[in-house]
């Protein structure tokens, strides 16, 4: 996986590639008649994989098998039944975790056989797994995603969709292109109160949308994401340099940044790729009809040295506390607040000219505005939803691979979210506020400059 190329030639690459999907974004029925060789996939026509039917038994394979990874190896063997699925193989780039993660299932699932490997490539040659559960570090999502559409395997990749925003266009992109589904792993898409909040915007009760609200805060007196550090993990028994794979700052190996990567901007956008997609996505979800954003401006810092709790913990290069403000077509605005160091959040609030709705636990509220409380009534659903539950986002998953439906969090609602965390990114490291033309995928700063995206060696600690 060594890139030998200079960090001028990879962001002129990058720009170009972004320029040329660019100049084709409007025409998506031909360019999904194309092959477009993504940033580590295989130079081959796409696989169309095994037709799946409604009755058929899905076959699954998990790459990356860390503690996301295996709280998902823990709850589709729990599901398996329900789902209708079973398991072949699990892949990580260190020797424990594939054997622990093999144990597991064939423990749990009589006469199981799972095979393991440390290299995600030799797993997709296998033509009896229909699809893949992505739950690698962000830097590796786009590759195993794409790499895993181009197979023939429908895809469960873990929040956020990608680390960078090209990258979120490569899985879009190729997923239109394979017809193979993408499930992006922001479970709150899947609790149904915020497709009940859309049925209300979608009837017109709340009138012209003005304001999604929403917050995710913790507070931890250790530092979030100082995750304990395993001493059984050493060189020898892990593939550093692939997991290293496109970062453009590679440092020699660090066990500290294999468990604490969420802490680092070369493998992270931290509050902005772990903790606010689990708001964006649903919230976006309520307008019913979500849209590319046009400005995004965001705000952060990590001024506040939590890493101090964790004795020899090395200080975090992501913010602690951070907003971000984006606007959309139809004039909407979303303002999201997330912090590691006050956990007093929000409400998950939808704000239209007529009427606002609340979205609280498992209920959902629907309150006029005093000028149309003549025109639209009160209403209140209870027992609504069931709150973030991985089970009955990766079964809305298995599902739509069975019925070809799209997914709660699948790439039309994921692109959109991607590019407005991507922008705030952009925004808060470059002291920028960035504009966004969905049609040629530019990005612009206010004055008019047209501003690349950042990709792996645009920025320090990339």
């Amino acid at each position: 996986m060594k890139n030998h190329s200079s960090p001028e030639e990879k962001a002129t690459e990058s720009r170009r590639s972004f320029i040329k999907k660019s100049a084709t974004a409007a025409a998506v029925v031909a360019a999904s008649k194309s092959f477009i060789t993504p940033v580590y996939g295989q130079n081959q026509a796409p696989s169309p994989g095994r037709v799946i039917g409604a009755n058929d038994r899905i076959s699954v394979g998990f790459v990356g098998v860390g503690g996301q990874g295996m709280a998902h190896v823990r709850s589709m063997t729990e599901h398996a039944g329900e789902n209708n699925v079973d398991f072949k193989a699990t892949c990580d780039l260190w020797t424990k975790r594939i054997e622990n993660s093999k144990a597991y299932i064939t423990d749990q699932i009589s006469g199981a056989k799972v095979d393991g490997y440390d290299d995600y490539r030799k797993l997709l040659e296998r033509k009896d797994i229909d699809a893949i559960c992505c739950s690698t570090v962000d830097h590796w999502h786009t590759a195993v995603t794409v790499d895993s559409m181009n197979s023939g395997k429908s895809v469960y990749v873990e929040k956020p969709m990608t680390r960078y925003l090209s990258e979120a266009f490569d899985i879009y992109d190729t997923a239109k292109r394979t017809g193979k589904k993408v499930q992006v792993g922001s479970q709150g898409s899947s609790d149904l109160k915020y497709h009940k909040a859309a049925e209300l915007a979608r009837a017109g009760d709340l009138g012209p949308l003005v304001l999604l609200q929403g917050s995710y805060m913790r507070n931890s007196l250790k530092g979030e994401w100082n995750y304990t550090i395993d001493p059984d993990l050493r060189p020898d028994n892990c593939d550093w340099e692939r997991w290293m794979g496109p970062v453009h700052d590679k440092i020699p190996f660090n066990a500290a940044h294999f468990f604490r990567w969420r802490k680092f901007y070369p493998y992270c956008g931290g509050l902005l790729g772990d903790l606010m997609p689990h708001r964006v996505h649903p919230l976006m979800i309520a307008t019913g009809n979500p849209e590319f954003p046009t400005r995004v401006v965001c705000l952060g810092t990590n001024a506040f040295d939590t890493d101090k709790g964790t004795p020899g913990a090395e200080k975090r290069s992501v913010d602690e506390n951070t907003q971000l403000i984006a606007e959309f077509p139809s004039g909407m605005n979303m303002i999201i607040t997330s912090s590691t160091v006050n956990e007093q959040g929000w409400t998950d609030t939808v704000r239209g000219q007529k009427a606002t709705v609340y979205l609280g636990g498992n209920s959902v509220e629907l309150r006029p505005e005093r000028p149309y409380s003549d025109e639209i009534d009160p209403q209140t659903f209870n027992n609504v939803g069931a709150g973030e539950s991985i089970h009955f986002h990766e079964k809305n998953f298995f599902d739509c691979i069975r019925s070809g439906k799209e997914p709660n969090a699948g790439p039309e609602l994921a692109v959109r979210v991607q590019t407005v965390l991507s922008l705030a990114e952009m925004s808060d490291r470059m002291n920028i506020m960035c504009l966004f033309d969905e049609k040629t995928r530019k990005i612009t700063t206010g004055d008019g400059k047209v501003v690349d995206p950042i990709t792996y060696g645009t920025l320090p600690l990339s």
